[in-house]
């Protein structure tokens, strides 16, 4: 591997262990075994490094989540295994969060967090419609991959902040049940 990928291999080692925000430069260059200023000079920065990592991590566990909830039974059992790898990963979706906060305040982590972001959605639509990605209707993805966006991210949420009383996947199925009975 190159410097460059040294510099990854050492942030997403980093995100893991240290979250996003403790993840300071030196720790990162101390990882990869490079110097500092590599960091700058792939990357402009610590936080497009770190935002990049996070990236490939999510990217990863969408691909595993995806290959999970293609072989689900039903949408009960995709969400039984959406909430067992809200606690396997958990080091990862605490980095996330953090990293959504620091968006707030950075172009470059918010516009990296956004076009993810866009890319998951399409990837939940695809898998709920179980239609092929790239010919999902854009409509489709506003609102089937937002609105299940919408779900993962809050219960993942709860289950990060207060997981003894987070709900179960029996739970969100009856709670989305009972939404949808409401006119």
């Amino acid at each position: 591997m190159g410097n460059r990928d040294d510099l990854l291999a050492g942030a997403k080692r980093c995100l893991l262990e240290r979250g996003y925000a403790a993840s300071t430069v030196r720790d990162i260059a101390t990882e990869a075994n490079v110097s500092m200023a590599a960091i700058g000079y792939h990357f402009g920065s610590r936080e497009v490094l770190l935002t990049r990592a996070m990236d490939d991590l999510m990217g990863d566990w969408g691909q595993a989540v995806a290959a999970s909830m293609s072989t689900a039974g039903d949408y009960r059992d995709a969400w039984v295994r959406m909430i067992e790898s809200f606690t396997a990963h958990r080091a990862l979706f605490a980095a996330s969060i953090e990293a959504a906060v620091l968006a707030q305040r950075s172009d470059p982590i918010r516009e990296l967090l956004g076009a993810s972001l866009e890319q998951g959605r399409s990837g939940l639509a695809a898998a709920l419609l179980a239609a092929p990605e790239d010919g999902l209707d854009r409509a489709d993805v506003r609102s089937v991959g937002s609105a299940q966006l919408a779900l993962i991210s809050g219960v993942l949420l709860q289950h990060l902040t207060d997981p003894e009383h987070a709900p179960s996947a029996d739970e969100v199925i009856a709670g989305l049940q009972r939404i949808a009975g409401l006119r």
